[in-house]
């Protein structure tokens, strides 16, 4: 029974549920990836004309999604995901944790990889109210070979994005165990 008329008889989220928090940070990471991937998979599709803007959106998007990627990681190392289900098969226990970190180094390696691609091509970040400009002349020892490896480093995020995705939509429409659920926002009734 709640005594003081300031605290909550309601738990911020509900048993087994990601809190909104890292709910939305979750979402926004996936709305980040599939922008950034968008942009990255049309870059030489570009009008010369509007190439350079494109290209500077993909590094400064990339590079947002970075930080947020950090404040994602800061989040879930304070806040501990909420317990698994109890009717979880073993093979998704064991998965989804090496799929989830495989998940976090990619989003980890690939904006610091397309970072370096970018600076090493002589490009200026433009962020619109200030720009920072490196001041490294394009060396296409440095960017020819990270611009491969950036692309290769992404078609396997692209790749691993899509597993974990079906594996979420198989639990969602198949099995129908909640687990979708834990990640989605509730509806509470006021």
């Amino acid at each position: 029974m709640v005594t003081d008329p300031l605290e909550t008889s309601r738990p911020l989220h509900e048993p087994g549920r990601y809190g909104t928090p890292a709910i939305v940070l979750h979402w926004l990471t996936f709305a980040l990836v599939v922008i950034v991937g968008v942009l990255g998979l049309l870059h030489d599709d570009w009008p010369k004309q509007t190439q350079s803007f494109w290209i500077n959106m993909h590094a400064v998007l990339g590079t947002f999604l970075w930080l947020m990627l950090l404040a994602r990681l800061t989040w879930r190392i304070r806040q501990p995901p909420p317990p698994a289900a109890a009717n979880l098969s073993r093979f998704a226990l064991r998965f989804s944790s090496p799929v989830h970190m495989a998940l976090y180094a990619l989003l980890f390696v690939i904006p610091l990889v397309g970072f370096v691609t970018f600076v090493y091509h002589g490009r200026v970040f433009d962020f619109g109210f200030f720009q920072i400009d490196f001041g490294i002349e394009k060396n296409r020892a440095v960017f020819h070979p990270t611009e491969d490896i950036h692309g290769y480093l992404a078609y396997a995020l692209f790749a691993l994005a899509t597993l974990h995705a079906a594996a979420a939509l198989w639990h969602h429409f198949y099995l129908r165990d909640g687990v979708l659920q834990r990640m989605c926002l509730s509806r509470r009734k006021m």
